[in-house]
């Protein structure tokens, strides 16, 4: 089953790769895109004049092996 997430926060830069603090936010999880997105919306129109902050939905399925990171 998959489950959607909202990742994010406040970075170091515009580049964001690095957030503030060593950690992103993660919000949820969903159950569908379209309850993410109203969450997602809702945090980046909250920050929208913050040019360090950044909001992305991911998804991940509950039934799937996450990717390996090595």
């Amino acid at each position: 089953m998959q489950q959607y997430w909202v990742v994010g926060g406040e970075y170091r830069d515009t580049k964001f790769q690095v957030p503030l603090g060593d950690k992103e936010q993660w919000l949820g999880p969903f159950s569908s895109y379209v309850d993410a997105k109203e969450e997602w919306a809702r945090r980046a129109w909250m920050t929208v004049d913050e040019a360090h902050t950044r909001y992305r939905i991911e998804a991940i399925d509950q039934d799937e092996a996450p990717p390996c990171t090595d």
